[in-house]
């Protein structure tokens, strides 16, 4: 039985996007067919659960801490935090993925399982997103869960995008261990 679902995990999570309503569905077939053949790679799982064992009982006070340095360093020449995250090897991963979706992705990024970002493929805006519906509706909602946001336009890349997100379970546990958001150019969908 646990081998069933951890070899089923990434079409737990297409099957729920295929209900997703807001999904044009050009979208959703984009997401099921690219992005969740690569989602649950072994290498996103164990950056997430080394972040995990790094950020286990950060007090809120801590995070806010962690989110208000991010928030100041974005723009600025000295980048500790940002830097640290925008070195890893995830980040270089995801930025692989933008830059082969040939527009499609517009950005991706990974949290924990408190909602920091372990690995992004851009500079996010800020360091936690454990208080937005992209960790909530993800992480906070199990395995398999689906997060369809509206399509809005996107100040920083000039397009219209929608962000689709998705709780991340590791194969060896069975456990969500965080969660990822993938921005998408609505205009490439329509």
């Amino acid at each position: 039985m646990f081998r069933t679902i951890r070899l089923s995990a990434p079409l737990v999570v297409a099957a729920s996007l295929l209900q997703a309503a807001d999904a044009p569905p050009a979208m959703r077939a984009f997401v099921e067919s690219d992005i969740m053949t690569w989602a649950h790679d072994a290498n996103v799982i164990s950056a997430i659960n080394e972040q995990n064992q790094k950020t286990a009982g950060a007090s809120e006070a801590q995070i806010l801490e962690w989110d208000t340095a991010w928030r100041a360093q974005v723009g600025q020449s000295d980048q500790p935090l940002i830097s640290e995250v925008m070195g890893r090897d995830l980040s270089a991963f995801l930025k692989e993925k933008v830059e082969a979706s040939g527009g499609r992705i517009t950005e991706i990024f990974v949290m924990d399982a408190a909602g920091l970002n372990v690995g992004a493929s851009d500079v996010t805006s800020d360091y936690w997103q454990g208080d937005e519906d992209k960790h909530a509706k993800t992480y906070g909602a199990g395995s398999g869960a689906v997060f369809v946001d509206a399509v809005e336009f996107d100040e920083s890349s000039q397009s219209y995008q929608g962000q689709v997100s998705v709780s991340l379970t590791d194969p060896a546990s069975g456990e969500v261990v965080g969660a990822m958001t993938i921005g998408l150019n609505a205009e490439a969908f329509f």
